[in-house]
């Protein structure tokens, strides 16, 4: 049997067009000779749809498409996702479902088992679980079919990768025990840095361990933070990689049940590489589904703001990115210099606009509590909210979407402005720490130079008062990255992050910088997600608390 892994970049709740790409690579699969075609998780209506899931009218929308997509195909059998429903009376009313369709008739339908609730993941919120794991007969194979979480439960591959499996059951394991000689998955696993080879690995454990072929569909493109690599892959059944497409694109690749060989696309080498490919992805996806064509992104001279305008840039073309410098009586020549440069490089429209004058009419019109604020935090942060301000204009003119240039690093630590630099719709690069901020400047300048040395060279400043740079008010950034890392993505504690090296008195001021500006990130526009727990709706810390971790 040949069989044609098809991912593609749905929209959620566009049914209509989602449908469409996928009758497009029927289409293809067909002219292919192929037997089967298998797309990924919820592909029809996109996921994560999240509480759209509470509208009758969304899952009524989702079946239709579903019998208009049975009715209309016809010499090929096709495996997809979509909600279903749950007829009980009991649980919760729908099922994350795949169905194997061909000639008009739905031949199987399997429901997820094992349903995740941890970072981005919900389903238990809506989704009833499933049942049932025995395979079906299609075309002379046993085909397991499973969805997504139901292959990440292996008992020998977790326990030694992490340091326990969550679910009491394997559904894989009952597949193969029912005679199932064919695994198949259908995905919508988000991205992280490290987790390409991850899924590789243990897509080749069960198929080794098993002797049977697995065939794995993701999801690809970015649906609001969440970020999804595509990377469809096939094992053969000695754990040997027989097929695999492409990441962060549209693709399909073939797989030959008789031959156990396929097509192999490119993928990326590097995790840079792998981390810039899914974040001018996720911008691209994000301004085009919200509705934007067009984006601003406020450019200072530093390293940060140049990103996000490279990236811009590479997501959505030249000619739709808007640069804007708006320097003050602070900024260095330097700085002047190197964003004409950088602008030049980029081909992207450049427009001056000094806040010096207002800022100082700010300071005029303030009453007298406000004498002599104005290098201090008051006035920086005046500052900040003025060009948050103009920024915001711009794009309210332009019809534009406001790209917000803060990292990672400094999110963590609050070192940033509400409603000043955190200002925007989409803040690029909040999940990139600082050092790998350069290396993807670096990765960016490799072949051609786009951003000016200089900027990689000079060290990271607000220029809010004279003279100033972030290492006056902060620990350096590799300390800051390194216990940040820590704490935020690994969960460990104080006394943990002080047992790997690190300074007690840096560790606490960090992790006490993190802590008490909880309330700055619930007020930050939503940002692409590269890291195994970035800041946003996957990390759920309230702002009101008391709990302080213990320092021995």
């Amino acid at each position: 049997m040949k069989i044609a892994l098809a991912q593609i970049n749905p929209t959620i709740g566009d049914f209509g067009r989602n449908t469409e790409k996928m009758m497009g690579f029927i289409d293809k699969a067909k002219g292919l000779s192929s037997d089967l075609v298998v797309f990924s998780e919820l592909v029809i209506s996109g996921y994560p749809p999240r509480d759209l899931l509470e509208r009758r009218d969304f899952v009524t929308h989702n079946l239709d498409y579903l019998r208009r997509l049975v009715a209309s195909v016809a010499g090929i059998g096709v495996i997809c996702g979509f909600v279903g429903e749950n007829p009980d009376e009991e649980g919760n009313p729908l099922y994350n479902s795949a169905v194997l369709f061909d000639g008009g008739e739905i031949l199987h339908r399997s429901d997820k088992r094992l349903l995740p609730d941890y970072d981005v993941f919900d389903e238990r919120r809506y989704f009833e679980p499933g049942t049932q794991w025995s395979p079906f007969s299609y075309k002379g194979s046993m085909i397991g079919l499973t969805i997504c979480e139901d292959i990440w439960n292996d008992s020998d591959f977790f326990p030694r990768t992490f340091s326990r499996r969550i679910y009491p059951l394997d559904p894989v394991a009952g597949m193969i025990k029912e005679g199932a000689d064919i695994i198949i998955n259908l995905s919508a696993s988000p991205f992280h840095a490290g987790k390409i080879e991850l899924k590789q690995d243990m897509l080749a454990n069960i198929a080794k361990k098993y002797g049977v072929p697995v065939l794995y569909v993701n999801q690809v493109g970015g649906n609001d933070s969440v970020l999804f690599d595509g990377g469809s892959m096939a094992f053969d059944s000695s754990g040997e990689m027989a097929a695999r497409a492409q990441d962060f694109e549209e693709d399909m690749v073939l797989f030959d049940t008789d031959s156990q060989q396929g097509d192999l696309h490119p993928m990326s080498e590097t995790e840079p590489e792998s981390i810039l490919k899914a974040l001018v992805m996720g911008t691209k996806d994000y301004v085009h589904k919200c509705g934007f064509d067009r984006a601003v992104v406020g450019l200072s001279g530093g390293i940060d703001s140049a990103l996000t305008a490279c990236i811009a840039v590479r997501a959505l073309g030249k000619e739709n990115v808007m640069a804007v410098f708006m320097p003050s009586e602070y900024t260095s020549q330097a700085n002047f210099e190197d964003t004409t440069l950088l602008a030049r490089n980029l081909g992207t429209e450049l427009t001056r606009v000094p806040i010096s004058g207002i800022f100082q009419k700010f300071l005029q019109d303030l009453p007298a509590i406000f004498k002599d604020v104005a290098t201090e935090v008051t006035g920086q942060n005046i500052q900040a909210r003025i060009r948050g301000t103009l920024l915001m204009a711009f794009c309210n003119k332009l019809g534009a979407l406001l790209l917000s240039t803060g990292n990672k690093s400094e999110l963590a630590v609050g070192y940033c402005t509400l409603y000043g630099d955190m200002s925007g719709g989409l803040a690029v690069i909040s999940d990139v720490p600082k050092a790998m901020v350069y290396e993807l400047a670096r990765l960016i300048n490799r072949g051609q130079k786009i951003i000016p040395a200089r900027i990689l060279q000079k060290s990271p400043s607000a220029e809010l008062k004279p003279g100033q740079v972030d290492q006056d008010d902060l620990p350096p950034y590799e300390l800051v990255d390194g216990i940040s890392k820590a704490y935020i993505e690994e969960n460990k504690g104080p006394d943990e992050i002080v047992a790997m090296g690190f300074d007690p008195a840096v560790v606490k001021e960090i992790i006490c910088r993190i802590d008490r500006t909880e309330y700055k990130r619930h007020q930050a526009p939503p940002g692409l997600k590269v890291t195994t727990k970035s800041f946003g709706y996957g990390r759920r810390y309230p702002i009101a608390q008391k709990y302080l971790p213990t320092y021995e």
